[in-house]
């Protein structure tokens, strides 16, 4: 099967979650034979970077253009809230990510297109797959056709930004212009529910498929040492991920004994050294490669998951998980589809320190237990393998493929 991922962001050039799951799906896709190639975007190089142009082909072939805006996605910290606004404007209906799908597809010739987040690649990308006819399977990751950001903050559910005119609008607009892929794919029920109260794709298929998991079978350690509570914050250095609230939770927590590993990076990066400076419980790695990140769920007790935002289905939950290490994190969004109280974890109020901190001290006083069920808690993901994923990826490029050719059984 010939197959085209469309997408704004893709390794090397990306942010993290996202990007890393179509990642995983567009190898494992090569790996079963598929003829894969990839469009997204890269940061600019001269004037030859607006046209899309075949920049990797040492597996799937990759294809990238800079969008044609004020700025990368990947700047858009950088920039205040009205050039942000304007960005967004461009971003929805500038045509040239339109062009640049229908230049890549009309040498690639593709059976079915696979899109992801477009928001900085160019939402009429999602136009001009419908206007080809090729069967389309668009997978969520969050909020953003909604809320520009991507972001629906914990407490501001019912601001005035988010009840105004400007968001109903915003709704308005991609509503039309996404329209109806062939296929919705949601990783959480909860961000299907809500793509479903804002009347989104209407006429489409929406199915619940949980992402990938990131790993095989990883080794568990049912013995830890000696010393205090071990946590691990891994992600995002920015104030929707709640590195902040954590900070200031473990630091008001009394009687609390801990050691609290931090590996990632952001804008907050240089805040967070600051707030710990001279604390030896608090250790900063930075970002981590794979490998280092895999060592630091060896010596966790638990991985914290403090997010502030409205999640859909963390990555890094699938990660400590399938390294037989519990998660105690924000109930919100489709965190709590994933981790189970007392059994893979626990789960606690978005914003809500007391709850953390109860939670913290609780766990501190089972952290044996939770370490001999390591195996159990590796089991709780066993459903979310990428080849369990793939396989019905499969079942629904070829449904999609016999309802187009009109051989739909």
């Amino acid at each position: 099967m010939r197959i085209g991922v469309v997408t704004n962001l893709y390794p090397p050039v990306d942010r993290g979650g996202a990007e890393n799951v179509a990642l995983r799906i567009v190898r494992e896709l090569y790996a079963r034979g598929h003829n894969v190639f990839v469009i997204s975007t890269e940061p600019f190089s001269g004037f030859s970077s607006f046209f899309p142009r075949l920049t990797e082909k040492h597996i799937e072939r990759v294809y990238r253009i800079y969008p044609f805006n004020i700025y990368h996605p990947l700047r858009d910290f950088k920039y205040p809230w009205f050039i942000r606004f304007v960005w967004h404007v461009i971003d929805a209906f500038q045509p040239f990510a339109g062009s640049a799908v229908r230049s890549v597809c009309k040498e690639e010739k593709p059976d079915i297109i696979l899109s992801h987040n477009l928001k900085g690649f160019g939402l009429q990308a999602s136009a001009a797959i419908r206007e080809m006819g090729i069967p389309n399977i668009h997978t969520l990751h969050d909020v953003q056709l909604s809320l520009p950001s991507g972001l629906l903050m914990v407490g501001q559910e019912h601001s005035f930004l988010n009840r105004s005119f400007l968001r109903r609008a915003y709704e308005w607009v991609t509503r039309r212009i996404v329209a109806s892929p062939t296929v919705v794919l949601s990783p959480s029920k909860f961000l299907a529910d809500f793509y479903r109260e804002r009347r989104f794709f209407p006429n489409s298929k929406l199915v619940l498929l949980p992402n990938p998991a990131p790993y095989g079978n990883l080794p568990v350690s049912t013995v830890r040492q000696s010393g205090p509570l071990r946590l691990m914050f891994a992600g995002q250095l920015e104030h929707h991920k709640g590195i902040i609230f954590l900070l200031e939770t473990l630091l008001k927590t009394k009687d609390l004994s801990f050691e609290l590993h931090i590996a990632g990076d952001g804008s907050l990066a240089k805040e967070v050294l600051k707030r710990t400076a001279g604390d030896k419980r608090f250790v900063f790695h930075g970002f981590v490669s794979l490998e280092i990140l895999q060592k630091l769920f060896a010596i966790s007790d638990a991985v914290v998951v403090p997010s502030l935002c409205y999640e859909n289905s963390p990555t890094i939950i699938y990660e400590s998980l399938q390294s037989g290490v519990p998660v105690i994190a924000a109930n919100i969004g489709g965190v709590g589809e994933l981790v189970s109280n007392g059994e893979n974890g626990f789960l606690f109020e978005a914003g809500k320190t007391d709850q953390l901190s109860g939670i913290l001290l609780k766990f501190s006083e089972n952290i044996d237990d939770f370490r001999s069920k390591a195996e159990e808690i590796q089991e709780s993901v066993k459903d979310h393998t990428l080849g369990k994923y793939v396989d019905r990826l499969e079942e629904i490029m070829e449904e999609c493929l016999n309802v187009q050719s009109g051989t739909e059984k």
